[in-house]
């Protein structure tokens, strides 16, 4: 096993340069296995800190050349959120949410691909907070950028939305392999191909 800080260990007490290495796994398997979209929240608030861990796990996104070309605009105005809430497919989504986020980009070259890293990582942080969440697609961009009072040299990529669950789920009670196993997706074997 390998640790990504074996000089700051408190049980490798060599250091780095030891072959006495420790490391314990992130469970992010399970976390990407047993994550569902929530659309059904309860009426209370996200306490500030998990707020912020959430915005904090999109900032710390990868992507290229460190360019960071998002923002991420928390849609607090009942008005503005209302109006982004008809733009979406599911309405009630954004109605429903405790946070309400627009992920938005500017710049030049694709960037819907560092968008959704930065998307997929406030998500999984959500699921890890006990916080449900959903990706809200657009059903009319001109009018969400407009409800949002974008300039015109940003782009809105999706609007996600958060709050605690309405039916908890507990993914504990199932193994990463279990979760894989009812997920309502294609099977691998159809996704892969070896060349």
């Amino acid at each position: 096993m390998v640790s990504w800080f074996p000089a700051l260990s408190p049980r490798n007490p060599a250091g780095a340069g030891s072959l006495l290495l420790d490391w314990s796994p992130v469970e992010t398997f399970l976390a990407i296995a047993s994550r569902r979209e929530v659309r059904d929240y309860e009426r209370r608030p996200l306490p500030p800190d998990v707020e912020r861990r959430i915005l904090d796990a999109g900032r710390l996104a990868g992507n290229a050349s460190n360019r960071q070309p998002w923002r991420f605009v928390v849609v607090e105005d009942a008005g503005r959120r209302d109006r982004l809430a008809e733009c979406v497919f599911e309405p009630g989504n954004v109605r429903g949410a405790a946070l309400v986020v627009a992920v938005i980009v500017s710049g030049k070259g694709p960037l819907a691909f560092d968008a959704g890293r930065a998307a997929q990582n406030m998500l999984l942080t959500a699921h890890d907070q006990g916080v449900g969440s959903s990706p809200n697609g657009l059903a009319d961009a001109d009018a969400a950028a407009e409800a949002l009072g974008l300039p015109e040299e940003e782009r809105l990529v999706i609007v996600l939305s958060f709050g605690y669950p309405a039916r908890p789920r507990d993914p504990a009670a199932r193994s990463a392999a279990e979760w894989s196993e009812r997920a309502n997706r294609r099977p691998l074997d159809e996704l892969v191909r070896r060349v």
